[in-house]
């Protein structure tokens, strides 16, 4: 009954901290004795690959190609490399040329959407062309009917002559509009199969 209540909480707060310190020791004690046993077994490991003669083959930014169709031949800089680390190793030339092929095949794909998307959009702007050519013709067709013949009570009215202006307007707007997508399309590289579906 002698101690006050301060003093209590400050050893229950020493005790904690002590066995917090404690674990922390331990642990590292531990970690430290698994870090050891790894070294030992890689010193190992280097030890019986060097008496076997064998170097494992070290790949490093310097060995990757920076642009894959470096891959074609050999360059002047990837003796020197080699020579330092080693010879090149045919799995090594194997994986330049996957990576390579990985790379072309996604170039292709996106370029086979690419074409995908210009041949869409070509094919729509031509249908909304032969729309707007379809409405102009019946409205031209129903104005010759009405006015063309001599026998005929009813002349055309201006009001179809108005219509008939508003959708040629249209229609040659549209066609132009087709005319700069297809010549972007061949700008692009597209094939005349693309740009003249």
């Amino acid at each position: 009954m002698g101690e006050s209540m301060p003093h209590r909480v400050m050893q229950r707060m020493f005790v904690k901290v002590l066995s917090i310190a404690l674990a922390l020791l331990m642990s590292a004690a531990a970690h430290g004795q698994a870090l050891g046993d790894v070294a030992r077994e890689n010193r190992q490991k280097k030890d019986a690959e060097a008496a076997s003669g064998t170097q494992p083959k070290v790949i490093t930014n310097a060995n990757l190609p920076k642009d894959p169709s470096e891959n074609q031949g050999p360059s002047d800089a990837e003796p020197a490399a080699g020579a330092a680390d080693g010879s090149k190793t045919a799995d090594h030339h194997v994986a330049d040329h996957r990576l390579a092929d990985h790379r072309s095949a996604q170039q292709r794909l996106a370029e086979q959407r690419a074409a995908q998307q210009w041949k869409q959009q070509i094919l729509a702007q031509k249908n909304k062309v032969a729309l707007l050519q379809a409405r102009l013709d019946s409205i031209n067709a129903s104005i010759q009917s009405a006015g063309g013949s001599a026998e005929s009570d009813r002349p055309y009215s201006p009001r179809q002559t108005q219509r008939g202006a508003q959708v040629q307007l249209q229609l040659d707007a549209e066609k132009r509009k087709l005319d700069q997508m297809q010549e972007a399309a061949r700008h692009a590289g597209m094939d005349s199969a693309v740009y003249d579906p």
